[in-house]
């Protein structure tokens, strides 16, 4: 009856099992210890009271120390389940309450500790989901949070998980890969290639032309101007170039008619 029976909830044929079970840390539980002591004062007083009014202390101090027992016992049987597989919050007594969420669907993970909590080494936390499972949202008095809270961190890393929340094709929350169809063998022919024997005929070569600047007209003008000078001295014309003269100028005399 006070025993919330973990392992009845796991799906060992899918090879689930249990990576760390999270009971209540004992601050959890000092409201309820307050509350039987107080109840058991009040029923002290029923020895203090006069013989008629008895039963009133005794009616009152049993009902505060019932309740206190029921919320003890109420936070021992609430369990926090990491899997490989998921995460799970199993509570209550006589009638259990179960919320489940897949490792995928966790988006986010807060961590709250009170000065109180740091103090005594408790946390709160606080799930962000895919679906905002109820009962899964917050998880109070978490014993040693930021070890808790690497674990889940670990558990989903190696599932392959981180970043799978929101897409298409879940299966139970997990991204599941369809397997690629085998590729059918593809016969590949290998053909010879004939050797040409007639190569191909030369490509003709290609002088590039020499392009006319802008002073080929001075060039011009001074050769007839040197042919002429040439049969005012009586010399014969030459049919090749004439001789390279950087001055331009020639000392000889110049024969004029008379």
């Amino acid at each position: 009856m006070f025993d919330p029976r973990i392992d009845k909830h796991l799906i060992t044929d899918q090879g689930e099992h249990v990576v760390d079970e999270v009971r209540k840390h004992w601050a959890a539980t000092v409201s309820a210890v307050l509350e039987m002591f107080g109840g058991i004062v009040v029923l002290l007083f029923a020895f203090f009271v006069p013989a008629q009014a008895w039963w009133v202390p005794a009616l009152l101090g049993a009902a505060v120390t019932g309740h206190a027992i029921w919320r003890y016992f109420e936070q021992h049987t609430d369990r926090f389940v990491i899997t490989n597989m998921r995460v799970f919050r199993v509570h209550g007594i006589l009638s259990q309450r179960i919320a489940t969420m897949p490792l995928a669907r966790i988006l986010d993970i807060s961590v709250y500790k009170p000065v109180v909590g740091r103090i005594f080494g408790y946390g709160h936390f606080v799930f962000e989901s895919a679906a905002q499972e109820q009962g899964l949202r917050e998880i109070r008095y978490v014993g040693d949070p930021d070890e808790r809270g690497l674990t889940i961190q670990r558990v989903i890393q190696q599932a392959g998980l981180r970043g799978a929340a929101g897409r298409a094709d879940q299966f139970g929350g997990a991204h599941i890969v369809p397997p690629m169809a085998p590729q059918p063998e593809v016969s590949v022919t290998t053909t010879e290639v004939r050797r040409d024997d007639n190569p191909t005929a030369p490509v003709p070569e290609v002088r590039p032309v020499a392009t006319s600047s802008g002073w080929d007209w001075l060039a011009d003008a001074q050769r007839r101007e040197d042919e002429r000078l040439a049969q005012l001295r009586g010399e014969p014309a030459s049919d090749g170039e004439a001789p390279f003269d950087p001055d331009r100028t020639n000392t000889a005399p110049i024969q004029l008619p008379r």
